[in-house]
C-alpha cells in the first residue's frame, strides 16, 4: 500500500504532541485532516477513530502491564458508549454520511467538541482540586456516581462516533469529577482503555459506512508510532502548563474555524 510521505509527516507531528502531552490524537488529527488536506469530514473521523483504535490498544496494554486501569470503571463507561455508539453509526447511515448537510453537521459538531476540549484542557486541575476537596467533605453515593459513569460513557459514545474527539480529555476530566479519591493515573488508565473498545466499535462502523480511508491510515500510523514514542520519552521535560493552554488556544481557533467555515 503507497505511503503519502506528506500525511506520514503530520502523523509524526501528531504522534509528537499525543506522547509530549496526552492531548488525545482525534483533537489534532481530524480538524487537520479536514482544514489543511480537504479530506470530508466523514473520511477524517472515520480513518481517525480507527487510527485511534491502534494507538490506543498500545496505551491499554501499557496502562493494563503497569495495574494503571480501574476496569469498573472502564465497564461502566463502556456500558454507555458501545450501545451509544453503535446507534450514532445507524442513524448516521440513515442520514447519508456522504452528504454535504452530515458533512456540515459533522464539522460543527467537532468544532464545538474541540472548544469544550479546550475549556478542559485549560482548568482540569483546577477542576480536580475541587472535586477533590468535595469529595473528602461529603458521603461517596456509589448508585449515583455509577448512573453518571454510563450516562458520560453514553454522551461520549455519541460525540467519538461523530466526531473522533472526546474520549481523552473531555473524559479524563469528568471522571477527575466523579472520582475524586482516584489516584490520577489510574483515571487517565481507565479512560484509555474504554476508549480502546469505543474508538474500536465506532471506526469499523465507519469502515461499514465506507469512510475510512485505509491508504492514509497506513500513511498516518507510519508517522505517528514512533512520533508518540519520541513524545512520551521527552514528556518528563515539557513544560506541561505551557503546553497545555498553546494547545487549548490552538484547539479554540481551530474549533471556531470549523464552526463557522
Amino acid at each position: 500500500m503507497h505511503i503519502d510521505l506528506l500525511y506520514s509527516v503530520s502523523g509524526l507531528a501528531v504522534g509528537f504532541l499525543v506522547g509530549l502531552t496526552g492531548v488525545g490524537g482525534g483533537s489534532l488529527m481530524t480538524p487537520l485532516l479536514v482544514l489543511l488536506f480537504s479530506i470530508h469530514p466523514a473520511t477524517a473521523v472515520g480513518t481517525d477513530l480507527l487510527y485511534a483504535a491502534a494507538t490506543k490498544t498500545a496505551g491499554t496494554l501499557v496502562h493494563g502491564i503497569k495495574g494503571s486501569v480501574d476496569w469498573r470503571i472502564t465497564g461502566r463507561l463502556a456500558a454507555g458508549s458501545v450501545p451509544a455508539a453503535a446507534i450514532t453509526i445507524y442513524l448516521l447511515h440513515e442520514h447519508d454520511i456522504a452528504s454535504a448537510s452530515t458533512a456540515k453537521l459533522i464539522q460543527s459538531i467537532l468544532g464545538t467538541a474541540l472548544l469544550i476540549t479546550a475549556v478542559s484542557l485549560v482548568f482540569r486541575p483546577q477542576l480536580a482540586r475541587l472535586a477533590y476537596r468535595k469529595g473528602r467533605e461529603r458521603p461517596e453515593n456509589p448508585s449515583r456516581t455509577a448512573f453518571w459513569t454510563v450516562f458520560t460513557g453514553a454522551v461520549l459514545g455519541v460525540l467519538v462516533s461523530i466526531t473522533s474527539v472526546g474520549a481523552g480529555a473531555i473524559g479524563v476530566t469528568v471522571l477527575l469529577l466523579l472520582y475524586p479519591r482516584l489516584a490520577t493515573v489510574r483515571i487517565v488508565g481507565s479512560d484509555v482503555a474504554h476508549a480502546m473498545p469505543l474508538t474500536l466499535i465506532a471506526g469499523f462502523g465507519h469502515w461499514m459506512l465506507g469512510s475510512v480511508d485505509w491508504a492514509l491510515l497506513t500513511s498516518l500510523l507510519a508517522g505517528s508510532i514512533p512520533g508518540i514514542a519520541i513524545g512520551s520519552m521527552l514528556s518528563s521535560k515539557a513544560p506541561e502548563v505551557l503546553l497545555r493552554h498553546v494547545l487549548a488556544v490552538t484547539l479554540v481557533l481551530v474549533g471556531t474555524k470549523l464552526i463557522l467555515s
